[in-house]
C-alpha cells in the first residue's frame, strides 16, 4: 500500500518543518501525500514562512491535505473581526497573550509588539500586512481528513457522536472527553494538538503532537496497511 504522512503541530516552526519534509521525500518521494494536523502558526518564530510554503506547495499540485488547528483558527478571527479571544480558553488569555502565541506570528508578517499596543491598531497592521493569499489559505482549510482506516483530525473526536456529525469546536479544541475514551472509533484517529514528550499510539487513537511550539522535535507519522511508525532522518521506527 501506498503510505500516507502526518505531521504534527508545527506552530510556526519553519526549519522544523522544512527537515520534517526532506525526510518524507527521502521516505515517500516528491509526490508522497501528507496530513498536517493544524496548529500552523503561533509561538514558533516563522509562522510567514510556514503558511507561505504550504500556499506554494499546494499551489505546486503537492498531495498535502492541510487541516485547521484551533490556534489557526484564532488567527484567522482575529484577522476577519478583530476576535482576541475563544470561547474554549477558560484562562481568560487571548489571541494575543504571549503563552497563546498571537504576538509572535504577528511578529513573522512584521506587526511588532503586538500585545502591548491597542488592539484597533494591531488589527489594521495585521489587515495591510497579512498576505490575501495567506488569508485565503486559512478561510480554506478543512478540520477533518479521512483515508481507508484512518481519520485525521486537530484536537480530536467526541465520543458517541458519528464522525459526519461532529461539531468544529470539538474538532479542533476537545481534550479530556476524547483523550480518556479507551473504546475504539469509527477508525484509527490521527490528530495533535496535546502537546506530549514523543508520539504514543493508545490503539484507538495515535498523538503525533510532540511539542514543537514548545522548542521540542516536530513529529512525523507513517501509516501504511495497519502498520504505524515514526520518521526521523534516520529512516521509519515502528509505533506499537
Amino acid at each position: 500500500m501506498t503510505p500516507i504522512y502526518a505531521i504534527g503541530d508545527v506552530h510556526g516552526q519553519f526549519d522544523m518543518l522544512c527537515r520534517a519534509l526532506e525526510w518524507i521525500e527521502a521516505d515517500g518521494g516528491p509526490e508522497a501525500r501528507v496530513v498536517f494536523l493544524g496548529d500552523l502558526v503561533d509561538r514558533g518564530p516563522d509562522s510567514f514562512g510556514v503558511i507561505e510554503l504550504l500556499v506554494k506547495g499546494l499551489e505546486d499540485g503537492r498531495d498535502w491535505q492541510v487541516l485547521m488547528g484551533n490556534h489557526d483558527r484564532m488567527f484567522r478571527r482575529f484577522l476577519a473581526d478583530g476576535t482576541p479571544h475563544d470561547a474554549r480558553i477558560l484562562s481568560g488569555k487571548g489571541w494575543l497573550h504571549p503563552a497563546l502565541g498571537g504576538p509572535m506570528t504577528l511578529a513573522s508578517y512584521g506587526v511588532e509588539a503586538a500585545e502591548e499596543r491597542p488592539i484597533d491598531e494591531v488589527l489594521a497592521e495585521a489587515r495591510a500586512k497579512v498576505p490575501g493569499h495567506h488569508r485565503r489559505f486559512l478561510a480554506e482549510r478543512k478540520t477533518l481528513h479521512r483515508e481507508p482506516g484512518l481519520i485525521f483530525v486537530h484536537a480530536g473526536l467526541r465520543p458517541g457522536v458519528p464522525v459526519d456529525q461532529q461539531d468544529e469546536d470539538d474538532l479542533v479544541w476537545i481534550r479530556d472527553e476524547f483523550l480518556n475514551e479507551t473504546k475504539p472509533f469509527e477508525a484509527l484517529v490521527v490528530h495533535g494538538h496535546t502537546a506530549i514528550k514523543a508520539a504514543t499510539h493508545y490503539g484507538n487513537r495515535v498523538n503525533l503532537d510532540t511539542g514543537a511550539g514548545y522548542g521540542r522535535p516536530l513529529t512525523v507519522g507513517v501509516f501504511e496497511g495497519n502498520a504505524t511508525y515514526t520518521l526521523t532522518e534516520l529512516g521509519r521506527a515502528v509505533l506499537d
